[in-house]
């Protein structure tokens, strides 16, 4: 095939007049039959690459992913291309009989030029047998990371497509196609698919028009969503959350705020998943509040922000959610909140996996927390985990993000670092984080009395700083690799060599102030490539509208008629011909024939009335009331659910929801916080508050903590005497 057909394959089917990046390369790879390996970024146009070659080359194409609604959606968008309505089908476990054998017949008959399977569906032997008498033009494997241990996607039906593939016929090219992929998951993915010898192509992960932000987590969180959210109203965005309770909590904070938001999770019944997915796909709602499991298919290009109300288990995730935001090259913010709370829960939820397991979460957490709080630019921090080099001041996009237009304040704090490693090594390693930070500021619990060690000479020898200073200084050395958490022993602090070496020949450790992350000015959440800027802003509106009622009648999404960078580009050109309307961006005459009738006449409309010549108050409501919060408390301390993710579901610090239950059980009301109690106190130190409250003439913990002269602390005391008021006066 010569350039000028290929270029005119381009213009009929996807009405573009120039490839993007790397996509004419592979495009030829996979023309000339040759095994491609394609590593490009959510946003890089990674479906045409494999879709184009479909279309032009003899045969049916099998597309394996994982995810239905990515089948679903890439399947509607190819049929708005074509007049005929097999072009593309899926085969999965959604069809009936009547249905698959519609499919079967689309393809002897060289209608369908792209079949989207799941990897479940194409091990079972009566679809291999149909394929094996079937022209195949090659397999594309999407989501190619699901094959590797080391990929954060991991899934072991991917592990048998090779077989597969080679009992369907001889010398069928295999593409491997994946968003995210550290050098390790690539080797992992050409050795599984036995494609060593691939054409490989690995664009930037660079998306210079997204803009990163992280914040500090606290109490006020929903406040600090529900005032971004109303800031950016009328534009899509995603909001993901770690737990299905919050995202109903959240999303309903949004609704009583006057946000057209709905929640997605799997607890949802597939129709409701479906019809809310659908919701958001059409613009019938702006924000969908979800489960990490929401998005990985949806190819829905102008969502204008993704907000992680919990921070990610890894890099990759973290990379691939944001990089659902601004696919169509406009405007993308992407926020985070913090805290380390949240990190400390996720070790928690890793403490049951076997050891390798756990030693695979761990880093890749490790990783997460680096990224969170380093002081450096966060583009060029993901771009060197992804094994790609990036210059700041040259680079597209390198302003953007937070640390670079608010640089946080740092101080020289050597000192103080060899001062905390030498604790860790004087306290033979034995300590988790938090005895550490009570041994610099001389506070002792029963564990630091029992080893003696509020005896030693170093004993507060950093009191002159609080615990939050030196909790934060920890977590940065932890970051620089000085010291390490020993997964066996559930997070005790382990020195390094590089500790070690530190110790004895101290360099210069520069400290980055704790959260000190400012929210980001309205004029920081600039796009490399602002919308519409010269666009007719009233037409654009009109046509959106247009949009919205076409899609509706024939129940696609909107982005499927036209995408957003097309509208711009007709209220920019004003097109009222159908030769005219071919040629604006992204449309093509298969589009334009299809679509384009009232469109045209809109504009014409338009252009004729108005004699055109062509060429932050936020008010953040509660959802519920005090009624709610208790009953919230009693049925999750029922469930037995660790009290610090009771607490951060409602936002609440430990203090706050510690004066809860308080008052829930000086109500009348037990709470059995027995299964909590013993992780954190042994029946011998139960016994002795026991006893203690029994006996005492008051219950104020004042009085409780100078009679035991530091041996427990407050917290601790407080949650003892929740259980004894529980069991002894209710």
């Amino acid at each position: 095939m010569t350039d000028t057909e290929l270029y005119a394959a381009l213009k009929h089917y996807f009405g573009f007049s120039s490839f993007k990046g790397l996509q004419e390369d592979v495009v030829k790879s996979i023309l000339t039959n040759h095994n491609t390996f394609v590593i490009m970024p959510t946003g890089g146009g990674k479906s045409l690459c494999y879709q184009l070659p479909a279309l032009i080359k003899d045969g049916t194409a099998i597309v394996v992913s994982p995810l239905i609604a990515l089948m679903k959606n890439q399947v509607d968008s190819l049929r708005s291309l074509s007049s005929e309505e097999g072009i593309a089908h899926v085969l999965n476990s959604s069809l009936n009989k009547s249905e698959i054998r519609q499919v079967k017949s689309d393809i002897e008959n060289g209608v369908t030029k792209l079949l989207y399977v799941a990897p479940e569906s194409l091990t079972k032997e009566e679809y291999i047998d149909f394929f094996q008498s079937q022209k195949i033009s090659f397999v594309a494997i999407d989501e190619a990371h699901c094959i590797s241990e080391w990929g954060h996607d991991f899934r072991p039906e991917y592990r048998n497509l090779r077989k597969i593939i080679q009992r369907l016929g001889d010398g069928i090219p295999i593409i491997g196609l994946t968003a995210t992929a550290t050098p390790k998951v690539q080797e992992d993915i050409l050795k599984n698919l036995g494609i060593q010898d691939a054409n490989t192509f690995k664009a930037s992960f660079n998306r210079p028009n997204l803009y990163y932000e992280i914040r500090p987590k606290t109490k006020n969180v929903d406040a600090d969503i529900t005032r971004f959210v109303k800031k950016n109203e009328g534009k899509s965005g995603i909001i993901y959350c770690l737990a299905r309770k919050r995202v109903e909590e959240l999303a309903q904070t949004l609704q009583v705020n006057g946000i057209k938001a709905v929640p997605y999770h799997a607890g949802l019944d597939s129709k409701t998943r479906v019809k809310h997915q659908d919701m958001f796909l059409k613009e019938d709602v702006d924000v969908v509040v979800a489960t990490i499991a929401f998005g990985m298919g949806i190819d829905k290009p102008d969502v204008r922000f993704v907000i992680h109300n919990d921070i990610p288990k890894s890099i990759e995730s973290y990379y691939q959610e944001t990089g659902r935001a601004g696919r169509d090259g406009g405007e993308g913010h992407c926020l985070a909140f913090y805290s380390y709370k949240d990190i400390e829960k996720l070790e928690k939820f890793m403490s049951g996996k076997p050891v390798a397991e756990q030693e695979i979460g761990h880093a890749l957490l490790q990783e997460v927390v680096a990224f969170a709080e380093t002081s450096i630019s966060r583009r060029k921090f993901i771009l060197h985990y992804f094994g790609e080099e990036f210059d700041n001041e040259t680079g597209e996009g390198g302003d953007m993000d937070d640390n670079m237009r608010h640089p946080k304040k740092q101080h020289e704090a050597t000192q103080n670092a060899k001062k905390l490693l030498e604790i860790v090594s004087k306290t033979n390693q034995q300590y988790k984080a938090k005895e550490i930070v009570n041994v610099l500021v001389g506070k002792t619990n029963a564990l630091i009395k029992s080893h003696r060690t509020d005896s030693q000479p170093f004993f507060g020898s950093g009191d002159e700083h609080e615990s939050k200073y030196w909790m934060a200084l920890l977590r940065q050395l932890l970051v620089a690799g000085y010291i390490r958490k020993d997964i066996e022993t559930y997070g005790v602090i382990k020195m390094t060599k590089a500790g070690k070496e530190f110790i004895e020949n101290p360099s210069t450790f520069m400290m980055t102030e704790d959260h000190s992350f400012k929210e980001a000015n309205d004029d920081a959440i600039v796009s490399q490539k602002k919308a519409g800027d010269a666009a007719d802003q009233d037409l654009y509106r009109l046509l959106k509208a247009e949009r919205k009622k076409v899609a509706d009648k024939k129940d696609l999404p909107p982005f499927v008629i036209f995408q957003d960078p097309s509208l711009e580009d007709m209220a920019l050109k004003y097109p009222i011909t159908m030769d005219e309307l071919s040629n604006v961006h992204g449309v093509g005459e298969s589009k334009a024939k299809k679509f384009g009738q009232p469109f045209l006449a809109l504009i014409e409309r338009y252009v004729e009335e108005n004699d055109i010549i062509r060429p932050d108050d936020f008010v953040v409501k509660s959802t519920g009331s005090n009624s709610a919060l208790k009953l919230y408390i009693i049925q999750n301390v029922d469930r037995k659910l660790p009290l610090d993710t009771i607490a951060d579901g409602k936002g609440l610090d430990m203090n706050e929801f510690i004066k809860e239950m308080e008052a829930i059980v000086y109500s009348g009301t037990k709470l059995n916080i027995d299964y909590w109690l013993e992780d954190i106190l042994d029946e011998d130190q139960q016994e002795e508050i026991h006893d203690y409250f029994l006996e005492a003439e008051t219950d104020k913990i004042d009085v409780a903590m100078e009679e035991f002269d530091g041996e427990y602390e407050e917290e601790e005391l407080r949650l003892y005497r929740i259980k004894f008021i529980s069991e002894v006066a209710n």
